[in-house]
């Protein structure tokens, strides 16, 4: 099977699992909270099946040779990705200060960082793609577009769930809310990483390893709320939850 197969079929199952993950977040009742952090996070994980539905349709039309259509998947995709960090934010935000304003006007000043990408991405040069047996990849020949992403989009926002990590391990709860916490931020954080990973790549198999850690990433965050009953009784979480919680502050 050819590699670009596979690479489609990855990216494939990372829009139908996380797309999975936010039906079921969706059907659970939660306290009302917690709504504003719930919302948050299902728009988070249906901003990555988005673009990476993208991102495989784009894989299969390298594939077979549509080049064009290639090029405005990938354009496609960005818009998604360039704003992921604005639900990721103003989850962080009302997490740690329960202010709805505090997050909103956060998420505006990433909204603002997703637009400057934009703008310098579209306005750049792109070359590609290069298509190989395992990929297909873009180069952006823009600084100010790298810069942005890496300052704006990327560093700050995981500093902010690496800190919000720590936060929450240091508070009193109980093991099952801990289990949840610490395994959906873990689960952000690989995500959000190997995304990064998966725009820089240079080397066609380090695409397809990257998407394969973003499926993983999915699988972790779809387990935090959904452990199997085994796991559940290894850990002593188990508990009686009529009612699912969603990280509050």
């Amino acid at each position: 099977m050819s590699g670009l197969l596979l690479n489609a079929a990855v990216c494939a199952a990372i829009a139908m699992s996380a797309f999975a993950f936010v039906w079921t977040l969706h059907k659970q009742e939660y306290k009302d909270t917690n709504l504003p952090s719930l919302w948050a996070l299902i728009l988070f994980w249906a901003t990555i099946a988005l673009a990476f539905l993208f991102v495989c349709v784009r894989v299969i039309a390298a594939f077979y040779g549509y080049t064009g259509v290639d090029r405005i998947c990938y354009y496609l995709a960005s818009i998604p990705l360039a704003f992921l960090p604005v639900s990721l934010v103003f989850f962080i935000v009302y997490v740690v200060t329960g202010d709805k304003r505090a997050s909103l006007a956060m998420s505006l000043i990433f909204s603002a960082f997703g637009i400057v990408y934009l703008w310098f991405l579209f306005t750049s040069e792109i070359a590609g793609p290069e298509v190989t047996y395992w990929a297909t990849i873009f180069s952006i020949d823009s600084d100010a577009a790298i810069t942005v992403y890496l300052s704006g989009l990327f560093i700050v926002p995981t500093a902010m769930v690496i800190a919000l990590l720590g936060i929450i391990l240091a508070r009193k709860i109980s093991k099952r809310h801990r289990y949840r916490i610490a395994l959906t931020l873990v689960a952000i954080s690989i995500v959000f990483d190997f995304i990064l990973v998966d725009a820089i790549a240079i080397w066609d198999v380090m695409q397809v390893v990257s998407r394969i850690f973003i499926l993983i990433g999915v699988v972790l965050a779809f387990l935090a709320y959904h452990p199997p009953d085994t796991l559940q009784d290894r850990l002593g979480i188990r508990e009686i939850h009529d009612e699912i919680e969603v990280i509050d502050g």
